[in-house]
């Protein structure tokens, strides 16, 4: 008989603090609006436009589990498409509720297949974030080729961030090369001391699970794949930037290069970890249409509610079947894990 996890303090502590983050967000985003204006100017856009943002978002989940499948082959052939895409869009369901949590159960979901282990599939989902930070780095980068766009990135966004600091960014940097390097030289010297205590012990097990993972997406067939599926994952991206311009009357008139701007602008507002990006997209987007492009406040939430909010439904509908179509389907196709021999 399975014991029941306790509920900790810190863990309740840690989420109502994030809850209430999000809710302060909300709160400066919204404070001064004119309710009216701002349900009259919901029901001017045009919601067909969103549906196809929706679909869209969709699509890029079903590549999303594609393109993590082919790197997950190295792992274990076994693992189907079905249940990487179901893995994403519980992912995706969990970050509603618990920021960052995302990531931890759809590693624990395909581990649970008993076809790969947990830090095997942890590898290839670092590697995978990894790539996603470069994507965003790239696509940010045409952007500093327009002056409007330029000025607020480096003045509103990166300027406050190094401000704030009260230090150096470099040296930041050299900090943390340091204390890795402190910490390599420090398990290299006790290795075995380390290795022969309990903690140790599953440290290393979970460093090498998270080698064999990174390895295991480099060594993935069909690189040219992978290749294909990113490039169509970030244009899906950006057509559902365009669409919900197209859906806002008082956008008209922006063009691909706003769609683009506003959709690296908008994955920040995702990155703040409160539960599904509430609060810090809506606050982010929002302050960056006022400026830019004059937005009243009320327009530029307008815009990021119908942005956000689509794509929250959009998650919870998807999320759901696919909890139901997991909890179908992987008792009947359980199998054990696989061990290597060095393992045994």
């Amino acid at each position: 008989m399975k014991k029941k996890r306790k509920i900790k303090i810190k863990d309740v502590v840690k989420y109502l603090l994030m809850l209430a983050l999000a809710a302060l967000l909300l709160y400066f985003a919204f404070r001064d609006i004119s309710w009216n204006d701002f349900v009259s100017g919901l029901r001017s856009c045009n919601y067909w436009w969103i549906l196809l943002s929706m679909v869209i978002a969709w699509i890029i989940v079903i590549l999303r589990g594609w393109r993590w499948r082919l790197m997950m082959r190295p792992l274990s052939k076994d693992i189907t498409r079905l249940e990487a895409y179901d893995a994403y869009n519980i992912c995706y369901l969990a970050n509603l509720v618990l920021p960052r949590s995302g990531e931890v159960v759809r590693c624990g979901l395909i581990a649970n297949s008993g076809k790969a282990t947990f830090e095997g599939v942890l590898g290839t989902v670092v590697l995978e974030r990894t790539w996603d930070l470069l994507c965003v780095v790239l696509v940010t980068l045409p952007l500093f080729f327009f002056g409007t766009f330029k000025d607020f990135l480096i003045e509103k966004m990166w300027y406050p961030v190094v401000e704030s600091l009260p230090f150096s960014t470099v040296w930041l940097v050299v900090a943390i090369i340091l204390f890795i390097v402190v910490l390599v030289l420090i398990f290299r010297a006790y290795r075995k001391k380390i290795a022969a205590t309990k903690f140790g012990a599953r440290v290393i097990k979970v460093w090498k699970g998270l080698v064999e993972g990174v390895k295991a997406g480099f060594r993935m067939e069909q690189k040219w794949a992978f290749f294909v599926y990113t490039a169509l994952i970030w244009i899906g991206y950006w057509a559902m930037s365009l669409f919900t311009l197209y859906a806002f009357p008082a956008a008209a008139g922006l063009t691909l290069w706003d769609a683009l701007f506003l959709m690296v602008v908008g994955s920040l507002g995702w990155i703040v970890p409160v539960q599904g990006g509430f609060g810090a997209y809506h606050f982010i987007v929002a302050m960056t249409l006022v400026p830019v492009y004059g937005f009243t406040q009320s327009d530029g939430l307008i815009f990021a509610t119908i942005s956000h909010e689509s794509q929250v439904v959009q998650m919870l509908i998807v999320g759901i079947i696919s909890l139901i179509t997991y909890a179908i389907y992987s008792k009947k196709y359980k199998k054990p894990v696989q061990h290597s021999e060095k393992e045994l």
